[in-house]
């Protein structure tokens, strides 16, 4: 049995529209009628990211972090493959010496960093008691 399924169509030219669940989701790899594929990787990248860091702060103790925001920035190559991924983490809470903890944990839950191979999981760095 499979647990996830999508339908992507291109009717013409590099646009694609991708049906997920009950949502749809505009893909171009020219950027004019959406966003392109690597930033769409960076952009689902740091939304698992992101309830993945909330989890492994509970686990630490941390039971509200507040308002959490990752700004990510990522490199191409000249064939334009991703060759690394940074997040910049705001924590609205103050993690103390828990940071790198909350951040392995985090590493450990989100489903995407584990998916992809080494050299572009991200580079974090947290910034708490932001906000």
């Amino acid at each position: 049995m499979t647990d996830i399924q999508t339908t992507t169509v291109s009717e013409e030219g590099y646009a694609s529209t991708s049906e997920v669940s009950d949502f749809e989701l505009s893909i171009d790899a020219t950027s004019e009628q959406g966003p392109d594929p690597n930033s769409v990787l960076v952009a689902d990248y740091a939304s698992c990211f992101l309830p993945a860091f909330r989890v492994g702060g509970s686990q630490r103790g941390f039971d509200d972090l507040g308002k959490l925001q990752i700004d990510a920035e990522a490199d191409l190559d000249d064939d334009d493959d991703l060759t690394g991924i940074r997040f910049d983490i705001y924590v609205e809470a103050d993690l103390g010496d828990e940071v790198d903890e909350v951040v392995s944990r985090a590493e450990d839950i989100c489903h995407v960093h584990a998916a992809l191979r080494e050299e572009l999981q991200a580079d974090i760095a947290v910034n708490d008691g932001a906000f």
